[in-house]
């Protein structure tokens, strides 16, 4: 802690809740990203790649409809003003209900497809049973975005990091006791009651009584566009999934699946945290000069604590891919370096992203994530014909081409017209 105080005292104010914040979110993550490792390796070492490779298409169809859920409702809640906070949150509440009913039946929609063209039905099935999930989230959610709005970023990570690390410990003992790709898939399940209960307890809130939900509109505008993003980009990040199964088969899958999971994989979520943390503290930033200089600070910071971080993993796959996975995974060793290098345009994808949003842009945010995950998954494609390394070679430098340059463009760029907050671009749009 007194690091940390020393770090904060050599920032600009503007930086030091940004810091915080992702401190909060790297020491509650730091346990899980341990605990995740220990269950690569387990898996690793238990599942065959076969079984590993189902595991993969279940879960990225699953994580593809689940993207469906992030409509943009919370948001709103982080943007309200206390006048508005009540109607909004009660709004939200019911909102949350609808709208996880409707992704729960298309899930079902799709496990049926699976099934009935495709003769894949212990895929469709684990579809099937993790529509649960979506009868636990609405329970959940307007605490969720009600701990962002309050600044509590801790304790959203620290429920995060619980129960993605309870997820690993069940699918380490279900590895064990059941090695197959039921161990990788159920623990998804499994602990959404244990988020459940921890959100509740760490928020308390109830629909205000007598008070009339805010109109549907003031959700449309933007949760279209954050929905928009949310879909290309869990497209590209699970599409490319069914591409290297589809095109090269169930093994290359589950290297692939491994090579993600054991290097880009283990620093993605500490990346997602950076829009999160970032995104609340531009929507408090009323003057628009003083919102970019933070939002450059923030790109500075952001670089200066993620590049070491996947330069060595890229640097050292070679040693600890065989040290901690086992001498059978040697030779994906290249493949989890390769993979590692997407983690670059990761960062400005997350800058840029929180930036659109708190200006009130979230479509044009959904039309780079639909430029950037087109062009990977195209590239991906076309390099699986000359096999699977070079596969993930077009992937991450189609990234590398798309996504950097246009964030230097936003990010960079001189301060031309005046971008207005997010809650400004919803008064503006509902008048």
């Amino acid at each position: 802690m007194l690091l940390l105080e020393r770090l904060e005292s050599m920032l600009p104010e503007g930086l030091r809740p940004i810091l915080r914040g992702l401190v909060a979110y790297g020491l509650a993550e730091a346990g899980s990203r341990i605990l995740r490792v220990f269950a690569i390796i387990v898996i690793a070492r238990q599942v065959p790649p076969a079984q590993i490779g189902v595991a993969a298409l279940a879960l990225a169809v699953f994580e593809i409809v689940r993207v469906l859920a992030n409509s943009g409702i919370g948001q709103r809640i982080i943007a309200a003003s206390d006048a508005e906070l009540p109607g909004i949150c009660n709004a939200a509440h019911r909102l949350f209900y609808i709208w996880c009913t409707g992704v729960a039946l298309v899930q079902l929609i799709v496990a049926a497809i699976i099934w009935l063209a495709f003769a894949q039905g212990e895929i469709a099935l684990m579809l099937v049973v993790l529509t649960g999930v979506y009868a636990l989230m609405p329970g959940g959610l307007v605490r969720v975005f009600l701990l962002m709005r309050d600044g509590r970023l801790g304790t959203t990570a620290r429920i995060g990091a619980a129960q993605t690390m309870l997820d690993h410990a069940l699918s380490m003992a279900l590895a064990l006791a059941w090695p197959s790709a039921w161990a990788i898939v159920l623990p998804k399940l499994l602990t959404a009651p244990v988020w459940l209960i921890l959100v509740r307890r760490a928020r308390k809130w109830s629909p205000a009584p007598g008070v009339t939900p805010a109109p549907a509109r003031q959700f449309m505008r933007f949760g279209a566009g954050v929905l928009g993003t949310e879909l290309v980009v869990a497209a590209r990040q699970q599409l490319d999934k069914v591409v290297i199964g589809a095109l090269l088969g169930t093994e290359a899958l589950g290297y692939y699946y491994f090579a993600f999971n054991a290097g880009v994989g283990i620093t993605n979520s500490f990346i997602a945290a950076l829009s999160i943390v970032l995104f609340p503290q531009l929507c408090s930033e009323k003057d628009n000069s003083k919102r970019r200089q933070r939002l450059i600070q923030a790109t500075i910071l952001s670089l200066v604590l993620f590049v070491p971080i996947i330069a060595a993993q890229v640097l050292l796959a070679d040693i600890y891919v065989p040290l901690l996975f086992g001498a059978q995974w040697t030779s994906v060793a290249p493949l989890v370096a390769i993979l590692c290098l997407a983690g670059i345009p990761a960062i400005f994808g997350a800058l840029c992203t929180a930036w659109l949003r708190a200006t009130g842009q979230p479509e044009r945010d959904a039309a780079i994530a639909l430029a950037a995950s087109a062009g990977a998954l195209l590239a991906l494609c076309g390099g699986t014909s000359f096999g699977l390394t070079t596969a993930a070679w077009a992937y991450v430098a189609a990234l590398w081409l798309i996504q950097v340059p246009i964030a230097f463009v936003i990010l960079f760029r001189l301060p031309g017209r005046t971008s207005p907050t997010f809650p400004q671009a919803l008064n503006g749009a509902s008048s």
